[in-house]
């Protein structure tokens, strides 16, 4: 259930994105940014209390050019700022439950972001890691995983085992640009597969962890059908290059770039859209 809710969603962020998947991901960044904050304008323009929000900032702004009139009484001075105080508290009361209400969705477009800005593809002829991981009773010793790769995908090692982590890594060359299937053939015949994606420039879609069928690994890692309940698989992860986006010369993190843009642009359209914050 949760693997179609997941194919759904990501599905939309597939249609914002195609326009320009040819182009930086900051056209990408940009464009997802003003949608997040044109979505958190309007959950918090009706979850929220508009007119008690505009008279407690009316209040606390009384209040503040109060303590620059009267500075020098010192017992006006901490009534106004005890009143601002409490002004500040109601404040945050009622944008309390806006708050509430943009959290579950927020989680989960930065789960489908995550997919999009943090990994870059493997690059064509670069060796790369592939690591599977075994559940907590299966023993890598005892284990024959064999990996089965198509030919534009080259296993260069055999699979190192690594008893204590339940896992088994090999180390793998793509050869070509592209979109390819990885096999893992269990000793009790089961197969699973993982998805791998070469390029050495595209923006893409990057599924870089499958796991076993778990609500909770699930809405981490969207990017997969989970494994089956039966295999002897917990997880395959294949390791691919970390991405920052480029500003000025600077690295910076997408979650970084996604929080302050999505915030500039809520505060930039607050008075377009008619809310109060």
């Amino acid at each position: 259930m949760m693997w179609i809710f997941n194919k759904f969603f990501g599905k939309i962020f597939e249609f914002i994105f195609y326009p320009f998947k040819s182009l930086s991901p900051w056209y990408n960044m940009i464009l997802i940014s003003l949608l997040t904050g044109i979505f958190m304008l309007i959950v918090f323009k009706y979850a929220s209390n508009q007119e008690g929000i505009k008279k407690v900032k009316n209040k606390i702004k009384a209040y503040l050019l109060e303590i620059r009139l009267f500075k020098d009484n010192l017992n006006l001075m901490l009534k106004a700022q005890g009143n601002i105080l409490r002004y500040n508290l109601t404040y945050m009361k009622y944008s309390l439950k806006p708050m509430l209400f943009m959290i579950i969705p927020l989680i989960l477009i930065i789960l489908q972001l995550d997919l999009w800005f943090s990994h870059n593809p493997l690059p064509p002829r670069k060796p790369a890691i592939v690591k599977l991981f075994l559940k907590p009773e299966i023993s890598p010793l005892e284990t024959s995983i064999n990996l089965i790769t198509p030919p534009e995908i080259k296993v260069e090692t055999p699979p190192l085992r690594i008893i204590d982590e339940r896992q088994i890594n090999w180390r793998i060359r793509p050869l070509k640009k592209g979109k390819f299937i990885l096999k893992f053939q269990a000793s009790n015949d089961s197969t699973v597969e993982k998805e791998i994606i070469v390029d050495s420039e595209k923006f893409a879609r990057i599924s870089y962890k499958k796991v076993t069928g778990n609500f909770w690994k699930e809405l981490r890692f969207p990017g997969e059908a989970p494994l089956p309940s039966n295999s002897l698989i917990e997880s395959i992860e294949i390791r691919y290059p970390p991405a920052r986006l480029n500003f000025l010369g600077l690295k910076i993190h997408w979650l970084i770039a996604f929080f302050i843009l999505s915030i500039l642009f809520g505060f930039s359209l607050k008075r377009f859209l008619k809310v109060e914050i």
